[in-house]
């Protein structure tokens, strides 16, 4: 009976750690495997699994000059847009720092247009807020565009 309390308690424990760890700030892993599904979700132009990387009430700012969506639907609604025409997509990131649960990260894309075929090289940079569950909360963009 004791062993199987201790087994409960250390179990217990285990637990208890394992939430701790995910609700502290952000750590460069956990921004590095966010980038990864967020190229994941672009490659496969699957704009629900973009939209599961952010929380209900996220804030996606992608042109400094326009509103930006706020909430999942409105970013799954423009992800379904803006990733219909692409195909062979590729992303590639880097994380450049982290501080609180704040990241930025360096990004490039490729792809081509299915209605033109002209291929898109973009570069850009995010600036990444998130919650303690590390769901993104804010996402700010700037980007530059290649046509060839």
């Amino acid at each position: 009976m004791m062993r199987l309390m201790r087994s409960m308690l250390l179990a217990g424990a285990v637990a208890v750690f394992a939430v701790a760890a995910q609700a502290g700030p952000l750590k460069a892993p956990a921004l590095e495997g966010w980038l990864q599904n967020y190229g994941a979700a672009w490659s496969a132009r699957d704009a629900a699994a973009a939209g599961r990387l952010f929380t209900g009430e996220a804030i996606y700012h992608e042109n400094a000059f326009e509103a930006p969506m706020r909430g999942r639907a409105a970013i799954e609604e423009y992800w379904a847009r803006v990733t219909a025409d692409q195909r062979d997509v590729k992303f590639e990131s880097q994380v450049v720092s982290v501080n609180g649960n704040t990241g930025v990260a360096t990004w490039k894309a490729s792809f081509k247009l299915r209605s033109t075929g002209a291929t898109i090289a973009l570069d850009g940079v995010f600036v990444l807020e998130f919650d303690e569950q590390g769901a993104c909360k804010s996402l700010r963009e700037w980007w530059f565009v290649k046509a060839g």
